[in-house]
């Protein structure tokens, strides 16, 4: 560990505040929650480094299928927490990973919430798909806040923009004031703004293909511009907005080798953060690895957001890099520092030297061995 990093990745539970919650998110993964041993997944998931879990009632499910699904939700997340010995007085989830659960309206909210009982404890809150300005978004807030006032649990939530009016340029600005007014009401709630790349994609017909990332399907890449210059502002009124989901995995006979799909999944995410993203949602464990490598920070941009964060002279002037290849203007890298620093609490910061690429072969190396 310690050659690999200059300050390691940090510990956090989910009862540290917010916004350190929403930094340290990762690798996201997605599970549908018909899955028949969904609680063995979490936890195997978990040991597996995945910080971060949704459980999917909406676009993973049937619609014929829906009520099932939803009741083995439940039983399977009673059954998870059945098994924890880090469960808290109050039934809280000590140590483990974020669960959310993607729900499709908000009487799915009341529902699970009932079902759990007790064990809602182990949820961190719910995923509202197809987020906008109407009354169902408004429901769904409503009931999150309803349940977690008749519990002693902390619940947030994660909207998902990804309809019709955020994708169609005509329609894009009004729609994303809109739902920032919505946000900015119930900002105690809102933990991060996910993003639908392949719903905004699907309603252009597109979809990219393993070896180009999202950001090359120009309508697309614009919805994506347009979220993150209403929602990731660094005045105060911002919210962390988590990268798409990445939808390739590699065959089990591209396992092994540099795979296209794993390749094309790190270039994502590095493009993803380099345009104010953070995080990313995933269908595969072995992507966690991948995202948590881009997300670590390198030694170079930890030692620049140092120095500028360290002056104080609030007149700005600049500062040559330690690295002595760069000027580093204080007054308007300082949000980057900032950014980059609080990015650093979570996922650590690489030695001197090391990598992306280092950090995933080690892993991957490390998940060899345990085969």
């Amino acid at each position: 560990m310690r050659e690999l990093f200059h300050i390691p990745p940090a510990e956090f539970t989910r009862e540290d505040p917010a916004d350190l919650l929403a930094a340290g998110l990762g690798a996201t993964l997605y599970l549908p929650a018909v899955r028949p041993s969904l609680a063995a997944d979490i936890a195997r998931c978990q040991a597996r480094g995945v910080l971060s879990m949704i459980c999917c009632l909406e676009d993973a499910v049937r619609d014929c299928e829906v009520a099932a699904a939803e009741h083995h939700l439940v039983a399977q997340l009673r059954r998870f927490a059945a098994v924890r010995t880090d469960l808290g007085a109050d039934g809280d989830l000590a140590q483990g990973p974020l669960l959310f659960v993607r729900v499709r309206a908000a009487e799915q909210i009341y529902r699970i919430a009932e079902g759990l009982g007790p064990a809602l404890g182990v949820l961190s809150g719910f995923v509202l798909p197809k987020f906008q300005r109407d009354e169902a978004s408004l429901a769904s807030l409503t009931a999150i806040r309803e349940v977690a006032a008749a519990s002693v649990h902390r619940l947030h939530a994660m909207p998902i923009l990804e309809s019709p009016a955020v994708a169609h340029g005509e329609d894009r600005h009004a729609a994303l004031l809109d739902i920032r007014r919505v946000l900015d009401a119930h900002r105690d709630l809102v933990l991060a703004v996910r993003v639908g790349a392949t719903d905004l994609s699907g309603v252009f017909g597109l979809r990219r293909p393993p070896d180009l990332t999202v950001w090359d399907l120009g309508v697309v890449a614009g919805a994506l511009t347009d979220i993150i210059n209403v929602f990731t502002r660094c005045d105060g009124t911002g919210f962390v907005v988590v990268g798409p989901v990445f939808e390739y995995f590699e065959s089990r006979d591209h396992r092994g080798s540099r795979r296209p799909a794993f390749d094309g999944l790190i270039r994502e995410t590095q493009r993803d953060l380099a345009n104010g993203m953070l995080g990313k949602t995933v269908i595969h464990p072995d992507h966690t690895a991948a995202v948590h490598a881009v997300s670590v920070v390198a030694h170079e941009e930890y030692c620049d957001a140092t120095a500028i964060c360290v002056e104080t002279d609030a007149t700005g002037g600049v500062l040559r890099s330690v690295y002595d290849n760069k000027m580093n203007e204080v007054r308007p890298h300082r949000a980057w520092a900032g950014r980059t620093l609080r990015r650093a609490a979570v996922f650590g910061v690489a030695a001197e030297g090391i990598g992306p690429a280092d950090l995933v072969n080690v892993c991957a190396a490390e998940r060899k061995a345990l085969v």
